[in-house]
């Protein structure tokens, strides 16, 4: 099997994401650290746009976003499951981790830092669109309340002393939620005091740190992208032809993500199905790469 290459950063709540995922795995794989903020030179090359992190590389084929991400590290790497309750709902809670959790998680992380980099800041403006950066601090008490409701779901789904949130084992469920919480003990050290009182919480966090990241060696970017050139992608999905979007392959789209950081990307259509969206495009530096996002969660159009 090709290489198993994370683009991230190390500070990232989503590529803490992948990380565990490859933890549960005890896969082998390279990282290339990218950059927090745009520009992202190296990076682009591949996605043709896409920005958000992480960002799968295997090959000649690009897969981004956690949960298709998730879906291809199980497809080529059955055992340990990521999905030990199923994979419909353990799935399904990424709408809840991403947007619900993730956002009060995120306001809390900018609006309590005091001293984030004038570069940072704007690039995350323009970024989270559905953050009112002007009326970070008066929101301050209610992003906390927001963001506990949801730290106490968690806690009490594991009141009955189940050391997993679905299963026996640890699945994406588990770490659709340990993500966000590991973003605000990271960045919002206030966040522990009012955690303490969760202590069924603590108990889970210290057993989803311990699963650790898998065995990890650095890759320099430019090595990466030399791998993507010599390689091919792999043989595309097809068209399903019952689709209400009508779409065909080959036909130029644009993918678009829903939430924020809609940065079109553009290609020819290979993939359509209710899981996949995978479009193929060329670049200079790569040459003829794939690029695999989910269905859930992303927009796709025909171009002109």
């Amino acid at each position: 099997m090709d290489e198993l290459i994370l683009h991230h950063f190390d500070l990232s709540p989503f590529a803490e994401k992948a990380r565990v995922m490859l933890g549960i795995k005890s896969a082998v794989w390279r990282s290339v650290q990218i950059p927090m903020i745009m520009p992202k030179p190296d990076l682009m090359p591949l996605t043709g746009g896409y920005r958000k992190t992480p960002v799968l590389q295997i090959g000649a084929d690009v897969y981004c976003d956690t949960r298709r991400i998730a879906l291809e590290l199980e497809r080529r790497c059955p055992e340990p499951t990521l999905f030990p309750a199923g994979r419909g709902l353990e799935m399904a809670l990424a709408a809840w981790s991403d947007r619900a959790f993730f956002e009060p998680g995120a306001g809390l992380s900018m609006g309590v830092s005091k001293e984030l980099p004038e570069e940072l800041l704007q690039d995350r403006k323009a970024f989270f669109n559905f953050m009112e950066f002007d009326r970070l601090t008066e929101q301050l008490p209610h992003l906390y309340g927001q963001f506990l409701c949801h730290a106490n779901l968690i806690a009490s789904q594991l009141a009955d002393g189940r050391r997993h949130l679905l299963a026996d084992q640890p699945g994406l469920a588990d770490i659709h939620a340990y993500a966000p919480l590991w973003m605000a003990r990271t960045f919002v050290p206030p966040i522990n005091a009012h955690l303490a009182r969760f202590e069924a919480l603590a108990a889970w966090e210290a057993r989803m740190r311990a699963i650790g990241h898998g065995d990890r060696s650095e890759l320099e970017a430019g090595a990466a992208l030399e791998i993507a050139r010599q390689a091919s992608p792999a043989a595309a999905g097809g068209i399903d032809e019952s689709d209400p979007l009508e779409l065909v392959a080959e036909q130029r789209v644009e993918v678009t993500p829903d939430d924020y950081g809609k940065v079109p990307v553009a290609g020819e259509l290979v993939t359509l199905s209710l899981e996949e969206i995978a479009i193929r495009r060329a670049d200079v530096r790569v040459g003829d790469v794939i690029v695999h996002f989910p269905r859930t969660g992303y927009r796709v159009a025909a171009v002109g």
